[in-house]
């Protein structure tokens, strides 16, 4: 059965492949701030974390799977679509891109506890029926270390790690030394929650197993 994935996201490749799925790779056509500032307008509210996440993942996904609906009809798998952000004592933490606000951020964070919140929306693609479709949101507890020094920060900041990811940090990279715990299934700290994802494929029919297309895991 095809895998596509539609992200761009390093670590949620490297996660699926980790897992002995060697997915294809599509970029959503999605302009991620435009259809969160048309929802939020439309119903004159912020959206929480969990809606932001979830609203992202299926408009990515669905944008996706109507693409390859159009161009490859011989498609017969599931498409994939994720999204993810960060919430600190109540705010919002996305990608800080530049490196003053990631240092920011690592020292507000350091000694407390976030929470990452990620979208997961899964399309099930076949030549002859219409997409089914299937959502979650999984959210986990992270813990940053209380003694991480400014020249930590510096020197971890200076390697541009976190510069692109939601919080700033990485829980499998360079930024996995700073944190002290995670609450929940670790996979949604690196993008996607591996067993919100086998639930929701088991929802639309799919075994996780006939998704391995990997003889190399690692």
């Amino acid at each position: 059965m095809r895998v596509c994935l539609a992200s761009t996201s390093p670590a949620r490749l490297m996660l699926l492949r980790q897992s002995g799925i060697e997915p294809e790779t599509r970029a959503p056509a999605v302009d991620e701030e435009a259809v969160i500032e048309e929802i939020e307008s439309r119903e004159g509210r912020t959206l929480a974390p969990d809606e932001h996440v979830l609203l992202l993942a299926r408009r990515k996904a669905a944008d996706v799977a109507a693409t390859i609906a159009a161009t490859d009809p011989a498609f017969d798998g599931i498409v994939i679509g994720g999204d993810s952000m960060f919430e600190l004592g109540g705010a919002v933490l996305g990608k800080p891109y530049t490196a003053d606000v990631a240092a920011e951020r690592w020292r507000e964070m350091r000694g407390r506890t976030g929470v990452l919140h990620s979208g997961h929306s899964v399309y099930r693609v076949t030549p002859d029926a219409p997409a089914r479709e299937a959502h979650a949101v999984a959210a986990a507890a992270v813990t940053f270390a209380a003694d991480v020094t400014d020249a930590e920060i510096a020197a971890y900041v200076a390697t541009g790690e976190p510069l692109h990811v939601a919080g700033a940090f990485t829980v499998d990279g360079l930024g996995g030394a700073f944190i002290e715990r995670v609450d929940g299934d670790p996979s949604t700290v690196v993008g996607m929650s591996l067993s919100t994802l086998r639930h929701l494929c088991a929802e639309l029919g799919v075994s996780w197993t006939d998704l391995w297309n990997r003889t190399d895991a690692s």
